[in-house]
């Protein structure tokens, strides 16, 4: 019995991510079928052609909302941070080095988010100040 239960949790333990990309597949498939039965609902009662345009238009853009580097790199900094005072506390030495590796990378996250700016705004003023050099 203890034989057919150990090969039963590695069979499970082998298939369980098999099982959620399949399950992440499913209702993302569903998800888009519903998403496009209400475009077809929504269309029947639009008589005007160009609205049916916009409203297609609208809903087929993926608005991808920009990365904002200084963000992560704080909580990424922090986060290094907390790790490291954990390894100094808990006196386990590899969380001191991991750490400081988790801060380093957020320390670069946000030198990469003045270095490169992701709202126009900040693009035009960037561009302003190297066009006034």
């Amino acid at each position: 019995m203890e034989g057919l239960m150990a090969v039963g949790t590695a069979y499970v333990a082998i298939l369980m991510p098999v099982l959620l990309v399949l399950v992440i597949f499913f209702f993302n498939a569903k998800m888009q079928k519903d998403k496009y039965d209400t475009m077809i609902e929504i269309s029947k009662n639009i008589q005007d052609p160009s609205e049916i345009k916009d409203l297609l238009e609208n809903l087929q853009e993926e608005k991808k909302q920009p990365i904002d580097y200084r963000r992560s790199g704080v909580i990424s900094l922090f986060v290094g941070l907390g790790l490291f005072l954990f390894g100094t506390v808990s006196s386990i030495g590899i969380l001191k080095g991991v750490g400081l590796l988790v801060a380093a990378i957020g320390v670069g996250s946000i030198i990469a988010g003045y270095l490169y700016p992701n709202e126009s705004a900040e693009i035009t003023k960037a561009v302003e100040d190297f066009e006034k050099k």
